[in-house]
């Protein structure tokens, strides 16, 4: 006789189960999710404004978020509206596509098929033609750009870099392949087909749910910068200084007293807007230790409904 039941499950399986099952539940009382890869939803490598950007073609950096994540983006800077875009497109979902070559050679895409119409509703654009040239812009900008994430821990990254060797695992690719559209009209068809480690992180589920009605109330791109990290680690009630300046691309030690005062001051902000925008019920700043260790820390609520599950 032939068991069937969980416990016949290997342990990627296992695992695979349980961070669908995780995401299913930070997507409850949602109208629209952005089910999005963690990696994404957790890094610095967007940062918090969207101007004065650095376009430049051999523009590159190395973004760490202790001890979250280490990612380079090569090609240009990339800034809030990159991160709406993608926000968007992950509310949109994305599908499995098997084609085939010429050659008869089988290929698997992950593509979210929309129409710009649609496109725009889902990043918060104006619903007008003339978005239309603003969004396929953001679209090949964000098709530009090459991004390595390195797999090893924070600690490893650091050794292997001062040794000049190369960090452990990772991958290497652009975010966005090929982008299609078939006119120019608001309902005419636009297809986006993602990179080849988007694709495989959407099939093995290393995804978390942002409230995406949420992030497009908020006013301040440093409440965007930080709201997909808190909205995505549903068992966390409080974030440190030194984190949110992690994920804003900062050094919060680095800086001097007049900047941290500005930061903090962001940050207030921030959470404030997030508040006003329905994603959290309240918040404080405490401060933490005395002296040159002194440090600050904000505890927040969020909100949510434990109704309505949505499927991912």
């Amino acid at each position: 006789m032939v068991e069937n039941g969980p416990k016949h499950l290997s342990d990627v399986e296992r695992r695979r189960l349980a961070r669908l099952e995780k995401t299913r539940l930070n997507a409850r009382g949602r109208r629209a999710p952005a089910v999005m890869p963690s990696r994404l939803a957790r890094t610095s490598a967007f940062a918090a404004r969207t101007h004065s950007l650095n376009t430049d073609s051999n523009f590159k950096r190395i973004y760490i978020v202790p001890p979250h994540s280490v990612v380079e983006v090569a090609g240009r800077e990339l800034g809030t509206r990159h991160r709406d875009m993608l926000v968007a497109l992950f509310r949109l979902r994305a599908r499995r596509v098997e084609a085939r070559t010429d050659a008869g050679q089988r290929i698997v895409l992950c593509q979210t098929e929309t129409s710009w119409r649609e496109l725009l509703v889902a990043s918060g654009l104006t619903v007008h033609v003339t978005n239309l040239l603003t969004a396929l812009r953001v679209l090949q900008e964000l098709q530009r750009v090459s991004i390595r994430v390195f797999r090893g821990s924070h600690d490893e990254f650091l050794k292997a870099e001062s040794r000049g060797l190369l960090a452990g695992a990772g991958w290497s690719d652009a975010l966005i392949g090929k982008i299609e559209w078939e006119g120019a009209q608001l309902d005419s068809k636009v297809t986006v087909s993602y990179g080849e480690w988007v694709r495989r992180t959407l099939e093995e589920r290393h995804l978390v749910a942002v409230d995406a009605d949420v992030y497009f109330r908020l006013k301040s791109d440093y409440a965007r910068c930080w709201w997909p990290y808190i909205d995505s680690q549903p068992a966390h009630s409080w974030i440190d200084v030194e984190l949110l300046a992690s994920l804003a691309g900062r050094d919060y030690r680095a800086e001097t007293t007049k900047q941290r005062v500005k930061l903090r001051e962001e940050a207030r902000q921030a959470l404030g807007d997030m508040q006003q925008a329905g994603g959290l019920a309240s918040w404080t700043e405490e401060t933490v230790g005395s002296g040159r260790a002194k440090t600050y820390r904000y505890r927040y609520v969020r909100t949510g409904s434990p109704q309505a599950e949505l499927p991912i």
